[in-house]
């Protein structure tokens, strides 16, 4: 059923039908093509389809700089193997593009179609990926600000809800987004994972009866937390060694679990530690424009909690301050409130950590 040759894989690109043999075609396209996201393809499936091993992804630099990595192809081959099967993708479907081929999960997309005998949809990457898509869709995949675009459109929500499986990964999905998806008919399923992990090893239903807030591993892995509380990841089949992540999790008696935040997301304020993750998760009930926590440096805390708030809140901070102080633990409300024209995000949606840092350290270094 699924295809891990690569000399006998095929893909339909564009009405076009592609294989290894392609390859000096796929090479011509990848510099002659006037539609950069096909463009973008073209060279992907040429590299993919050339006889190295491996191929190169770029890590997403949401917690510090971005990295280019050489990952194996027959990894990568084997977590699409993972994921079709848990999700019913198969032969006749077809998958839609819509990310930037830098990333891991949008390259994941394209070999999933391969693997499984998908055809694929390419659309420039952008916050509607569902504005001019009018034939049906299967497979899905996007990040949390995508769909946030997709459901404030009437016309682009009710194609959302026609495709027939959607995940969403590269941040986190908050509880407003998922009361939106709860009477959509797709399914819809957040997932865990990263660069090194070949896109994700876990997946959480976000609607539906199975709707949850833990996390499943697919068969294979296991975890485990290391002393500082972080989940621990042991999945040979696409990743070498174990991967001691950032992310401060909860493991359940029944195999799942449940990410609290990263472990370089928590502040240390007067001797408490705020997990900013867990704060936003609280804020956004109250907060309705992009926002922000971060920390900046205080001579008598250590550490000071910033609220970075976009300058098209109308309501004044006094207000703010009491309102946060109804729904935060004590002194987990913010020392100071930054209001600027952009909360810092990285190519790919996710919140800039250190992007915030750094524009919380400015302003009140200037103050």
């Amino acid at each position: 059923m699924w295809q891990t040759a690569i000399d006998r894989q095929e893909i339909e690109v564009a009405g076009r039908r592609f294989r290894a043999s392609d390859r000096p075609l796929l090479e011509r396209l990848s510099d002659g093509e006037a539609d950069g996201a096909l463009r973008a393809v073209y060279a992907f499936l040429a590299e993919w389809f050339s006889p190295s091993p491996t191929v190169r992804v770029q890590t997403s630099g949401s917690t510090g700089v971005p990295k280019r990595m050489e990952v194996e192809k027959a990894r990568m081959m084997r977590s699409a193997v993972r994921t079709c099967e848990h999700l019913g993708l198969r032969a006749g479907h077809t998958a839609l593009l819509c990310m930037d081929l830098k990333y891991i999960g949008a390259k994941m997309v394209v070999v999933r179609a391969l693997v499984a005998g998908m055809r694929l949809c390419v659309r420039r990457p952008s916050g509607h990926p569902l504005a001019d898509v009018a034939d049906p869709v299967d497979f899905l995949a996007v990040v949390p600000m995508q769909l946030y675009n997709t459901l404030q459109c009437a016309a682009e929500a009710e194609r959302l809800a026609r495709v027939r499986c959607v995940i969403v990964g590269g941040g986190a999905v908050d509880e407003a987004l998922q009361r939106r998806l709860s009477g959509m008919p797709c399914r819809v399923y957040s997932t865990y994972g990263m660069t090194e992990t070949l896109s994700h090893i876990a997946l959480r239903p976000l609607n539906g009866p199975d709707a949850s807030e833990a996390y499943t591993p697919f068969a294979g892995v296991a975890l485990s937390l290391s002393p500082r509380g972080t989940l621990v990841i042991h999945a040979p089949e696409v990743c070498e060694e174990d991967l001691e992540t950032n992310d401060v999790a909860r493991l359940h008696a029944d195999g799942t679990f449940t990410i609290v935040g990263r472990a370089d997301n928590t502040v240390n304020s007067g001797g408490v530690k705020i997990q900013i993750e867990e704060d936003e998760r609280r804020l956004k009930l109250l907060i309705a424009v992009p926002f922000a926590l971060t920390a900046v440096a205080d001579s008598r805390l250590g550490e000071a909690l910033v609220l970075l708030l976009a300058d098209t809140c109308g309501a004044d901070d006094a207000s703010l301050v009491a309102r946060m102080k109804s729904c935060l633990p004590r002194y987990h409300v913010p020392r100071h409130i930054l209001r600027v024209a952009e909360v810092p995000h990285t190519e790919n949606g996710k919140v800039d950590r250190g992007a915030c840092r750094r524009l919380a350290a400015e302003a009140f270094a200037r103050s």
